[in-house]
């Protein structure tokens, strides 16, 4: 109850900083009454007894719910996780797993490099037997990840099957402190453009791209290509120092305004910048957030960079990361709103409190604003950040998806392992494509497997052929349907045969051998063969002319003045 107690003083405390009324006090300090005389009541009366972490904790992890997906309660208990979200950090042996549907185990899939399961000669496919003596045989990926984390240093026996030769081995493993790959890959490409994949902004990070920058520049670069995509952001200041990488000392980079205003706060760059006249192409997605939109719009503001891609997320909320509770507990709470310099505030969803949480809503484009950027041009709020050039990505074929993502039949897994024990070496991931001759081994083991998936095609013909029906259609078109369904009729090889189909199945697979080889860094080179998105912002940065003119304003949008 004294934890309970503390609880309920700090929430009535802080509110009287930002809340200058009586009422709204009162408000406050009566409800925490009441939860505390209904909590009092049912741990003395109801008829079960109660446990006070889990009764609690659901009332608290629901008042939290019901606020936005951002502010978080974590218990003491749940500590590694936070110090993880935090840091990008935890100490276990540094690989993906994933679940082996026809071996029923967890199976090592993608060692990190320089990692214990990488050092300890882990590879792609080995099956997980026995961790500790204790074996793993059913268990979920989320109960051996468990098994597999623990404190720095310490080690733990494992016991695996190398399914390309049935080879059972034991492994000694010494966990140590993994941090995921946030800057998995940087290199130089084809006339002389430069390439940056930054896909986390964890504490210290912005050092290495600098780093990747310079030596990039070192090397000859004459355009940079700074992928942004699927980065979901993470810490501020990171993001304010990659700013000052880019832009003159002094120019105002972002305001962060919320509800109690002596804690609002605005950032300038701070030191002078180590290029201003670099050509730059920002890669951006519907999976580029925060921080990340904080880098692609403040640049796009500054028309220091071009930005390529499709529309980002859209989140424009700051979170306080380590508010100290009770018993080494930690919030992380929404308190602002961040504006970039152009004065806009790129949060897409409203978030309204409701009885059964929060609903989230998009701001319609008639409550958007315009600004304008440094030369002019009109950016507008409310929605993510904007590409300036637009490039939507190659969709995955229906097919691809279900062989990566949905098959419980291990063909793809399967194939790829027998791949890898049959090529102790292969091309570099610059070169490296699948042969025609090996997708059609891959091909013919998908039809032999009998494997099959639902095609969309016939989905909606099935919805069309039921509403006709409804409405009275049917009987008089019943041969057409029949004939168009003979022609959508499944046929694995055809459709595996499909020119774009064999291409993104072809990709996929060579990305994937690619990091067993090279790891995540081989992988991500290996890709850029194939980018439609990366291949556009080359392009671009290869035309000055075409490169300034985008960041110009257009004849009909004037100058701002």
């Amino acid at each position: 109850m004294r934890s309970l107690l503390l609880i309920a003083l700090m929430a009535v405390a802080m509110p009287m900083t930002a809340q200058n009324t009586s009422d709204h006090n009162f408000r406050v300090a009566k409800n925490l009454d009441i939860f505390n005389a209904i909590y009092r009541n049912l741990d003395l009366m109801y008829v079960d007894s109660l446990d006070a972490d889990k009764t609690i904790g659901t009332a608290i992890r629901s008042m939290m719910r019901s606020l936005d997906p951002y502010t978080d309660y974590f218990p003491e208990d749940k500590a590694a996780e936070y110090k993880q979200m935090m840091t990008g950090k935890y100490a276990g042996i540094g690989s993906i797993i994933s679940y082996s549907f026809t071996r029923k185990r967890v199976i090592i899939n993608e060692p990190y490099e320089g990692m214990p399961a990488a050092e300890a000669g882990l590879k792609k496919g080995d099956i997980i037997l026995s961790i500790d003596g204790e074996s793993m045989a059913e268990k979920s990926t989320a109960y051996v990840s468990d098994h597999l984390r623990g404190e720095p240093g310490t080690t733990m026996v494992m016991k695996i099957e190398r399914p390309s030769t049935g080879k059972k081995m034991t492994v000694k493993v010494q966990r140590k402190a993994i941090q995921m790959p946030y800057l998995p890959y940087y290199g130089m490409q084809k006339d002389g453009i430069g390439y940056i994949n930054y896909n986390q902004y964890v504490e210290n990070s912005a050092k290495d791209v600098r780093r990747a920058f310079i030596d990039l520049k070192k090397q000859g670069m004459k355009g940079l290509v700074l992928d942004l995509r699927n980065n979901g952001g993470g810490s501020v200041q990171e993001a304010l120092q990659i700013l000052n990488m880019f832009l003159p000392k002094g120019k105002h980079l972002l305001s962060m305004k919320g509800k109690v205003k002596n804690a609002n706060s605005s950032y300038n760059t701070t030191v002078e910048p180590i290029d201003t006249v670099m050509p730059i192409v920002v890669l951006v997605n519907e999976a580029t957030a925060s921080a990340s939109e904080i880098t692609s719009g403040t640049l796009q503001d500054y028309d220091r960079a071009v930005i390529m891609g499709t529309r980002t997320y859209g989140k424009g909320l700051v979170q306080i990361p380590n508010v100290s509770l009770p018993y080494n507990g930690k919030l992380k709470l929404t308190t602002a709103k961040y504006y970039i310099p152009s004065g806009r505030c790129i949060q897409a969803l409203r978030y309204k409190h409701t009885d059964n949480g929060y609903v989230a809503e998009n701001v319609p484009d008639s409550l958007t604003h315009e600004f304008r950027t440094a030369a002019g041009r009109i950016v507008r709020d409310g929605g993510g950040i904007k590409p300036d050039i637009e490039v939507k990505p190659d969709s995955l074929p229906n097919i691809a998806f279900y062989l990566s993502r949905v098959d419980t039949t291990d063909i793809l897994l399967n194939y790829e392992i027998d791949y890898i024990a049959a090529h102790p070496t292969v091309a570099s991931p610059k070169d490296f494509e699948l042969s025609d001759a090996d997708y059609e081994q891959f091909k013919q083991r998908v039809i032999k497997s009998g494997f099959t998936y639902d095609q969309v095609s016939e989905k909606i013909l099935k919805e069309l052929e039921n509403l006709a029906r409804f409405e009275g259609y049917y009987d008089d078109a019943k041969p057409e349907f029949e004939a168009l369904r003979q022609k959508l009729k499944h046929n694995i090889a055809k459709d595996l045969d499909y020119p774009y189909n064999k291409q993104k199945i072809k990709e996929m697979i060579a990305a994937d051998i690619m990091a067993a080889y090279y790891f995540e860094k081989g992988s991500l080179e290996n890709s850029l063969r194939n980018d439609k998105q990366f291949a556009e912002a080359a392009r671009l940065l290869g035309n000055a002319e075409e490169y300034q003119k985008l960041l110009q304003p257009k004849k009909q949008e004037g100058v701002s003045k």
